[in-house]
């Protein structure tokens, strides 16, 4: 099998790992206080994998950390968003589909704040994406409840998040205001995945102990609870952190943003087959254009996943 196949394959696992994160953490806040939840996941990876990175961490320069951290910082902020949509949604589907728009978001906020261009398929997917999100709000009369809120803002967050680790994963430079050239040096992805994870544990360490009661759940003996904690943070952000990464470091990166769409189907999957979840019409109408959002949205890499498909699959097109 080759590298890409290789990497197809575990981008495929990866996705797999992210919905059932959703899984494992709609269980763990069932039976404990969200952030403390979160706190507890991000700590534990954070400190896995801060482990494996620990000769790469004692390398980086005092900007690489403080890059990380401000990566880490916005991480932290978009997941208590993302945990509280999580805690109050009656539909983990919808949800999943409402995060996604992040993926949407992303170059218009690298547009907007960096100046960087957007191909006409990102401007093209934004009208549908905002017409799925009306539809799945129209069931409360573009009333949207606490749960579809959050998400949204997760998901406007989580674009820049994604930007702000895109540009210190790798090298880039500019000039400042003294006409000098600055270089940026990029941060690894091990110690900077690591600094990122353990910062958003602080953060929502942080936001548990002023707004959440922790007596009930250090209290609470029940093992279920320690394995769905132990499980969302080795399994489903350690462990899919690092196979993402592994996974990307074999393959151009077209691939894996393709691929890393399903994630918000096998969310919906495993909402219904976990969970009992069903969806109103409007609603599974109003993922449906996220979905499709998505695909116009990287319709180029996916253009050039199938042309590579092709060209593998028939020889004598390549040349």
């Amino acid at each position: 099998m080759s590298d890409a196949h290789k990497s197809d394959l575990y981008l495929v696992l990866v996705t797999l790992l992210a919905a059932i994160g959703w899984v494992l953490s709609k269980e763990a806040v069932l039976m404990m206080p969200p952030l403390m939840f979160m706190a507890g996941r991000f700590l534990i990876a954070g400190a896995f994998l801060a482990v494996l990175a620990l000769p790469s961490l004692l390398k980086l320069s005092m900007d690489q950390v403080l890059r990380s951290l401000g990566v880490g910082f916005v991480f932290g902020i978009a997941m208590t968003c993302w945990i509280m949509g999580l805690y109050h949604t009656e539909s983990m589907g919808e949800g999943a589909f409402l995060t996604s728009l992040g993926v949407v978001i992303v170059p218009v906020i690298a547009r907007i704040v960096f100046g960087e261009p957007q191909p006409l398929s990102t401007w093209m997917a934004i009208p549908i994406a905002v017409a799925g999100l009306a539809l799945l709000s129209l069931e409360n009369g573009f009333r949207p409840d606490p749960g579809q809120i959050n998400f949204v803002l997760a998901a406007t967050i989580f674009a820049l998040y994604f930007t702000l680790n895109t540009r210190a994963a790798n090298q880039r430079s500019f000039v400042d205001k003294n006409g000098q050239t600055v270089e940026k040096k990029k941060v690894p992805a091990l110690p900077l995945t690591a600094i990122a994870l353990l910062t958003v544990g602080t953060v929502t360490f942080a936001e548990s102990a002023i707004s959440e009661p922790w007596a009930p759940t250090l209290t609470n003996t029940d093992p279920m609870l320690y394995f769905w904690v132990l499980a969302s943070a080795l399994i489903a952000t350690a462990g899919r952190f690092l196979l993402q990464t592994y996974a990307q470091s074999l393959s151009i990166h077209s691939h894996g943003v393709v691929i890393l769409i399903l994630e918000p189907v096998w969310v919906a999957v495993f909402a219904v087959l976990w969970f009992g979840e069903t969806m109103a019409p409007l609603q599974v109408a109003g993922c449906a254009l996220i979905f499709a959002a998505l695909l116009v949205n990287r319709w180029n890499a996916l253009s050039r996943a199938i042309k590579a498909l092709l060209k593998a699959k028939n020889p004598s097109q390549r040349g």
